[in-house]
């Protein structure tokens, strides 16, 4: 199953719609408000907005299941990410990344090696997924993995649509 076919819901309500992100690249990133990472969202919406013009987008996916540290409701996340980072890209619904709740969506990810071969659950928020215009996963990058480091960018222009 490609990545476009996994059904998620959107942040708002409604479908998330991942078909529309056929002939595009996207970055899949877990994402959390009260995390020393947060500051990331920075670099994905600078990274996101660079590359949107080019058949790229950042999808975010909120988790609360590393410390409590996606506490909020749909609205106050919104509201987070828009007032405090100027976040732009899409983010989904609050969703499970690893054990028994595990999203269908991340299910299809873990098993992509990050560069030390790393495969399998998710190890914090920020974890990075790279999907080419075809919904291959291409690339994982762990969360330490700055969005504005070297390999993410080379790794987003070496999959752009256009």
């Amino acid at each position: 199953m490609s990545v476009h076919e996994v059904e998620i819901g959107a942040l708002q309500g409604g479908p998330a719609d991942l078909a529309q992100y056929r002939g595009k690249a996207v970055l899949i990133v877990n994402v959390a408000s009260k995390c020393g990472l947060t500051p990331q969202y920075a670099a994905l919406e600078k990274l996101h907005a660079t590359y949107a013009p080019r058949g790229f987008t950042v999808l975010g996916v909120p988790c609360n299941q590393f410390m409590g540290q996606e506490p909020g409701s749909a609205e106050e996340i919104a509201s987070f990410c828009s007032a405090t980072y100027g976040v732009t890209f899409p983010l989904t619904e609050k969703t499970g990344v690893n054990g028994e709740g595990r999203h269908p969506l991340y299910a299809r990810l873990v098993g992509t090696p990050d560069a030390e071969g790393h495969t399998g659950d998710i190890r914090w928020n920020f974890e990075k997924f790279l999907i080419a215009p075809d919904g291959e996963v291409v690339a994982r990058f762990g969360p330490r993995t700055e969005p504005d480091a070297p390999e993410v960018v080379s790794a987003v222009e070496a999959v752009l649509p256009a």
